[in-house]
């Protein structure tokens, strides 16, 4: 078992799972995080930590597109391990649908 960032992370990309990760699994696109599923330890700590619920066991059913998404991206967006400001108009997208379909972007987060 792994841990997956979900849709609901797209345009929010809050960083307070990143902060209590043991293991830095964690990469940053450009408005979204994705967990690297070779690397999570399965603590389970970054989940409770979401502000938006977009960390989610890979054993929930649904979630195997989202597994899919978090290891291609992984081994291309570069690894956050300290936590930043979330992005400025994060609130305004928290719980909407929908939000792959118009607004997950490839690029790769800043440094």
């Amino acid at each position: 078992m792994t841990y997956v960032v979900t849709e609901a992370c797209i345009k929010c990309k809050y960083t307070d799972c990143v902060e209590v990760c043991p293991v830095d699994c964690f990469y940053e696109g450009d408005n979204m995080l994705v967990i690297h599923p070779d690397e999570c330890i399965d603590c389970g700590v970054c989940e409770p930590e979401c502000p938006a619920d977009a960390i989610k066991a890979d054993t929930e059913p649904g979630l195997e597109k989202w597994l899919a998404l978090n290891a291609r991206f992984a081994v291309v967006w570069p690894n956050i391990s300290d936590k930043k400001e979330a992005l400025s108009d994060a609130e305004e997208f928290e719980g909407l649908d929908g939000k792959f379909e118009k607004f997950f972007s490839e690029a790769a987060g800043s440094q």
